[in-house]
């Protein structure tokens, strides 16, 4: 299936859908989105093991050698980073500090992220996937080195589109 994505001119391009391909999938990014976003802190009390936001993010694609970045400003000004290397490794730059890990384009054309947290052993696992050119969901879990869950959030992302000029 092709499907036509808003682009900066406010002319459409045409992009195949699902992504089969990293720099598909990666060029499905590309925009303006507002989301909602729920995080479960599985350790937290009876009062606030839950929290719920709106927000919006804004992602552009640069290519830098065989690596491909993805920048992610939110509307209050927080910016991160994300590297993919051809190798299938991945750098993210956020708040000062980097992170290492793994990505993966699976079979279903979701991207896979596996990050480790800082210097412990915990693992970080967030997989992204499209329902629609417009419509992109997240979900992220937080796991211990015994694999106990610690976190969990999910996203839902909708792209912010202009109306056709006449």
């Amino acid at each position: 299936m092709i499907s036509a994505l808003p682009c900066e001119d406010g002319l459409m391009d045409e992009i195949a859908f699902p992504p089969a391909d990293l720099k598909a999938f990666l060029t499905l990014c590309v925009g303006s989105w507002m989301s909602l976003r729920s995080r479960f802190d599985l350790s937290g009390s009876e009062d606030d093991w839950h929290t719920s936001d709106r927000g919006e993010v804004t992602v552009s694609l640069s290519d830098q050698a065989a690596d491909s970045i993805l920048s992610v400003t939110s509307a209050d000004g927080a910016a991160s980073e994300l590297r993919f290397r051809s190798d299938g490794g991945l750098v993210v730059l956020a708040e000062g500090a980097e992170r290492s890990g793994r990505w993966q384009l699976r079979d279903d054309a979701s991207l896979e992220l596996e990050l480790k947290v800082g210097d412990s052993a915990a693992t970080v696992l967030e997989r992204i996937w499209f329902i629609k050119p417009n419509l992109r969901l997240r979900s992220t879990t937080a796991i211990a080195t015994d694999g106990t869950p610690l976190q969990a959030r999910f996203c839902s992302e909708i792209r912010r589109v202009s109306s056709p000029q006449t």
